[in-house]
């Protein structure tokens, strides 16, 4: 459990006004940690998650923008005065099936990298001299099994996924050890944008059937995940899966 305010800890999770970052949010903030949430768009919804937790601050910014990344870390610190934890979950896709590789055009490309790659690199940078004064300072970036199998919703998803996993892996060789760096590598979970789409249906029962655990995965299940990296001081540079074994087969 963490302290308690004012010296109460602080944690920034991008992308957290509904799905995984939300849940994530709402886990740390019940272990005690005051949550910035944030989006780009969904103001209303990262409003109302930000007022459903104590001494919770939203702002909106689109971390693709340094400009918007650096504004989002620096609003948390003034208003707090610390930052402890960020959750890099901010991220995008396209739903394109990895044979038709023209529609993967050089401008989706640009779309999902700018956000998954490139936003998560800029919100670590501007977040990094503040990590480094916590004394127990983590990154948890957000991943996917698309990032280490011929999976995902698209190609170039996939790919900003494996450039997550491996920018992990350097930060963590690079940021040690004032601060730890490790990534979550979720399979198929229930978001609101997966329940709703046709394209993940077919591959939802394919999880249910053949997986060792025999279901889809919950927000709540990455959200654990999350905080055991968090907690977990002699752990650096790991990219967890969560599943449901999904791996094995």
């Amino acid at each position: 459990m963490a302290t308690d305010a004012p010296e109460a800890p602080v944690a920034l999770v991008t992308g957290s006004s509904s799905g995984i970052g939300q849940t994530v949010a709402q886990r740390l903030a019940a272990e005690g940690y005051r949550v910035v949430v944030n989006s780009a768009r969904s103001v209303e919804d990262g409003e109302k998650t930000a007022a459903a937790l104590p001494d919770a601050l939203y702002v909106r910014a689109d971390v693709s923008e340094e400009a918007d990344a650096r504004r989002l870390v620096d609003t948390a610190v003034e208003h707090y005065g610390r930052l402890d934890v960020l959750v890099n979950n901010a991220g995008r896709t396209r739903a394109i099936p990895h044979a038709d590789l023209a529609a993967a055009t050089p401008e989706v490309w640009r779309e999902i990298l700018g956000l998954n790659v490139i936003g998560t690199w800029q919100t670590t940078v501007a977040a990094m001299p503040h990590l480094a004064r916590s004394g127990n300072g983590s990154v948890v970036n957000v991943s996917s099994i698309a990032g280490s199998r011929p999976a995902g919703s698209s190609i170039p998803y996939a790919v900003s996924k494996a450039a997550i996993e491996h920018m992990t892996r350097l930060l963590a060789n690079t940021v040690g050890p004032a601060v730890r760096v490790n990534a979550v590598a979720p399979g198929l979970i229930e978001t609101p944008w997966t329940q709703n789409s046709d394209f993940f249906a077919p591959i939802a029962e394919h999880v249910r059937q053949t997986t060792p655990l025999r279901r889809t995965g919950r927000p709540e299940d990455v959200a654990e995940a999350v905080l055991g990296l968090v907690r977990a001081t002699y752990t650096t540079g790991q990219v967890l899966l969560v599943d449901g074994g999904a791996h094995l087969l």
